[in-house]
């Protein structure tokens, strides 16, 4: 039975639910799940689930995203990336100088409006599916948080790479169609790479290929506790205290509050678990019951 976490460097015109597809069938397991949606136009770092680790997906869709944005100034589109239909053209007069003088604008806790093109749902239809009918309807601007925003590159007059670092929520062609707003000339997204998610980065992912390819493709599954490695590690030394964790119960124990990854004396993976006021309590729980 396969357990753990692998990192797909997903492929273009692929969905998300598409490679979750394709490893279900490749494990033949069917708890599989994905930690954040790439949409088809991406590339990049998808954490795939497997087995009981799909009970970290929760966790793994929280965290900080890195992304490489190709923002392409002048042109704007209906679905804020080049997969839409052009909507206007402007004359492009900012050069990198301007460009980079309204990224401040863009960065820290900031409002974004979600695209019409997206899987909000109003009133139980998703955003796309009246988008598709040509309808439009209000959005209330949600909170995100760009934590950095920096030009990697000018390609040419029009086109610039962007290094994105963001939270939970946030839409990149929207960012890259707001910035073309702040520039008075538009601009629309013409590809995306994500670079980093729930702290794994490209140099921790394989390709579908290489999945398929594999004799052994668990063996390229990292272990569920890799997804909380930025916590410190907890190993109990009785099987008292196992029990306990085990069972869900609280724990007595000294030590500063905190949240924790806990191992049993045999350094099996047992919970993720929050320490505070001299008792450990489990927030989820990985070991196999």
């Amino acid at each position: 039975m396969a357990n753990g976490i692998l990192i797909i460097d997903k492929p273009a015109d692929w969905t998300s639910h598409d490679v979750v597809a394709k490893l279900r069938g490749i494990f033949r397991e069917r708890r599989i799940g994905h930690g954040g949606t790439l949409d088809p136009m991406a590339t990049g770092v998808l954490p795939i689930f497997v087995g009981r680790a799909t009970r970290a997906v929760e966790f793994a869709a929280e965290g900080k995203k890195e992304y490489l944005a190709g923002l392409r100034l002048g042109t704007v589109t209906d679905t804020q990336d080049t997969t839409g239909t052009v909507t206007a053209t402007h004359p492009v007069t900012a050069d990198r100088d301007g460009l980079a003088a309204v990224l401040p604008r863009f960065t820290g806790d900031i409002l974004q409006i979600p695209p019409m093109y997206s899987a909000i749902k109003r009133q139980g239809q998703k955003l796309y599916e009246l988008a598709r009918r040509g309808q439009e309807v209000e959005r209330d601007p949600r909170p995100i948080t760009i934590h950095s925003l920096e030009i990697v590159e000018q390609l040419s007059l029009t086109d610039y790479l962007l290094k994105v670092v963001c939270s939970k929520g946030t839409y990149v062609r929207t960012l890259c169609h707001d910035i073309g707003q702040a520039l008075g000339c538009g601009g629309t997204m013409f590809s995306l790479r994500r670079t980093m998610a729930a702290g794994f980065s490209l140099q921790d992912a394989v390709t579908l290929d290489q999945v398929q390819q594999a004799e052994a493709p668990a063996s390229l599954l990292l272990p569920v506790d890799a997804c909380f490695a930025g916590y410190p590690e907890l190993l109990l030394q009785s099987a008292a205290a196992e029990k306990k964790v085990r069972n869900g119960t609280p724990l007595p124990f000294e030590g500063p509050d905190g949240t924790y990854r806990v191992y049993s004396r045999e350094r099996e993976f047992l919970a993720l678990s929050r320490l505070r006021e001299g008792y450990l309590t489990t927030i989820k729980s990985f070991f196999e019951v």
